[in-house]
């Protein structure tokens, strides 16, 4: 097949209200956009490639595609949908044929063209669409996927400025016939973002936890190491991509979904980086001093129409935009003298260029002022502000189900019976999931009793993204809790090499259609914090689609401290500056797993990697500042 007689054409105007009025071609999908999905599949079937769409231009252009907005008939809306955009694909095909495939449908057949092009061809048609046939079922047409020939453009825009919309409609003025493909996921749409995250959900399960880990040499559940296990977790777990806009001053704190492309040079114009006098850098004098007259003032926000020639300048404010004629700006302060209509300057104040801030110098039109997976900053909202911004595409807010195990807990208010004790563990985790900026939902004290965990599980998993439990993973725990959680899906029980914090469960459940990450923290407080900091905190930021590693920092130990070589140990620690400004760490005391008031004197965690042994006074350890931690 000659793939030079077709162009291609990614349908991607449309409003996406089915998905939150979001542009559906730009929602991730696996690691990729939608559209770059469909993109990779159309590319060695087509000659010419273009995109119609009708928002985030160039985002789409940055796909190496041209980009074609609707080019609809007077009187014709815009978003007149897929025919408007069939009709700016056939007013630019410089080729006999135009295939058209929709940006939402990211699996399309391989030999689409090949197949569509003999039809058309075979029966002399005008137009070739596929359609498929499930076993019993009656024929399914997709008149969306479709190769036209070029040449039947002036049918197609009589029919829009007739009012027509229907995609299957016009074909009735023209030849057209039906191509039958067997595969009908081929031309499934993703319409929401309900089905979007299902197909995520199938990609991340495609390999089951146990195929993660056996990536590990001489994996050992009963003896894991740190690492490994961050590395098992960080493979295992999927970003959830659901997207929403949401008012800038809304988004702090939120992930960014997508780059934001800057629509304008910021500055938008040459202008002063100060006050003073703009001038013609060729007129700068190579030795003693040159007169020039002042033919006009600028001020930020009000432009001159002034041309300074030779020997004259312009009195110039910060931030006003350069005269014609000047690329130079003197600051007042460096001037020989001040007259009311002149200054003077001596050689080699100034150089040609000097203070002058170029168009585009901050921000180029269509670059990235802010990459996708960032947390959003107080400076991030000025600068989104500044492009001219009033919404930001941010991910959906994460759903965390949370909840603490052990008939011995009791909510504060309750009264303590003989060897009870208040659940503390649930308000840490609270604390760590708002900073986080999750959504959180608290599922209180379940009781050990396998029915009652069981239907916790269940409510958590039909409504959060992630489940995070504290209590019952360790070896004295009841041996129902394994059963219940491998019952639900696929969940495996860790002893690592760490202290505090050695029990540590991890994995994927299911419940009536729906999934959820879940960890298993130890029940002692303490080991609360340090399995969640180094185990789940990383994780449920990766599903929120932000990258945000530990900030491991460098100090100096005040003290020795006994280590064992062979296990991760994280010890409470304060760290201050010392005489010579060097920050100088000190553990807290006494490191039980169980002493709360430790972790809450404390301002850092002291990290010993597996490797280390004991440390002396001076030695410079790792240390994980908690504030600024989120």
């Amino acid at each position: 097949m000659d793939t030079g007689s077709i162009s291609g054409l990614v349908l991607a105007g449309g409003r996406g209200s089915r998905m939150g009025n979001v542009d559906k071609g730009l929602q991730p999908l696996r690691g990729k956009t939608m559209v770059e999905h469909v993109l990779a599949r159309l590319r060695p079937q087509v000659g010419p490639l273009a995109i119609s769409a009708n928002r985030n231009l160039d985002t789409y252009r940055a796909f190496g595609a041209m980009v074609l907005p609707d080019e609809s008939p007077d009187g014709v809306p815009e978003y007149a949908g897929p025919l408007a955009g069939l009709a700016a694909g056939l007013a630019h095909c410089a080729t006999p044929f135009l295939l058209a495939v929709p940006c939402d449908s990211p699996f399309l057949p391989p030999d689409l063209a090949q197949r569509l092009l003999a039809a058309l061809q075979d029966n002399d048609a005008d137009v070739a669409y596929a359609a498929t046939q499930e076993p019993g079922m009656r024929v399914q047409p997709h008149p969306v996927f479709c190769l036209v020939r070029a040449s039947r453009l002036p049918e197609l825009a009589a029919y829009l400025e007739g009012g027509g919309r229907r995609v299957d409609g016009w074909h009735r003025e023209l030849k057209s016939v039906e191509v039958l493909f067997e595969d009908g996921d081929a031309f499934r749409n993703i319409n929401t973002p309900e089905e979007l995250q299902q197909m995520d959900d199938t990609a991340a399960g495609a390999q089951s936890l146990s195929q993660v880990a056996s990536c590990i040499s001489g994996y050992d559940p009963d003896a894991l190491s740190v690492r490994d296990a961050q590395r098992i977790i960080g493979q295992f777990v999927q970003p959830v991509r659901a997207v929403e806009m949401v008012a800038l001053r809304a988004s702090l704190g939120r992930v960014l979904a997508r780059d934001i492309v800057s629509p304008i040079n910021v500055p938008a114009h040459d202008n002063s980086a100060m006050d003073g006098y703009a001038l013609r850098g060729a007129d700068l004098p190579a030795d003693g001093s040159a007169g020039f007259k002042v033919v006009d003032t600028v001020y930020a926000g009000r432009p001159s129409g002034v041309i300074a020639g030779p020997g004259e300048c312009v009195r110039i404010m910060t931030g006003g935009v350069m005269p014609s004629g000047c690329d130079t700006v003197l600051p007042q302060e460096f001037a020989d003298s001040v007259g009311d209509d002149s200054i003077t300057l001596r050689a080699g104040v100034i150089r040609a260029g000097d203070n002058r801030r170029l168009a585009g110098e901050d921000l180029a039109a269509g670059s990235a002022a802010l990459k996708a997976g960032r947390v959003i900053r107080p400076a991030d909202l000025g600068l989104v502000a500044s492009l001219g911004f009033a919404e930001v595409p941010v991910q959906r807010r994460l759903r965390v189900a949370f909840f603490s195990t052990g008939d011995e807990l009791r909510s504060i208010g309750e009264p303590l019976g003989e060897g009870c004790v208040y659940d503390s563990n649930r308000y840490t985790i609270y604390g760590m999931l708002q900073r986080l900026g999750c959504e959180i939902i608290d599922m209180g004290i379940v009781r050990d009793s396998p029915q009652a965990l069981e239907d916790a599980l269940r409510t958590a998993c039909e409504n959060a993204d992630a489940i995070v439990t504290s209590g019952g993973v360790s070896v004295g725990a009841a041996d129902y809790t394994k059963q219940v959680m491998a019952q639900l899906g696929d969940v495996t029980f860790w002893k690592i090499g760490m202290r505090p914090g050695r029990p540590l469960a991890f994995g994927r459940i299911h419940s009536n259609g729906r999934s959820a990450f879940l960890f298993g923290l130890p029940g002692n407080p303490v080991a609360v914090m340090v399995s969640f900091y180094f185990f789940a905190r990383e994780a449920l930021l990766r599903m929120m689609g932000a990258e945000a590693p530990l900030p491991l920092l460098r100090a100096r130990s005040s003290g020795a401290i006994r280590k064992k070589a062979g296990r991760t140990e994280y010890q409470r620690g304060i760290v201050a500056r010392g005489a010579d400004g060097v920050p100088e760490v000190r553990i807290t005391g006494s490191q039980g797993s169980g002493i709360l008031r430790s972790m809450s004197e404390a301002n850092c965690m002291v990290v010993l990697h597996d490797e280390q042994g004991n440390v002396a006074a001076g030695d410079m350890v790792d240390i994980l500042p908690f504030e600024g931690l989120f």
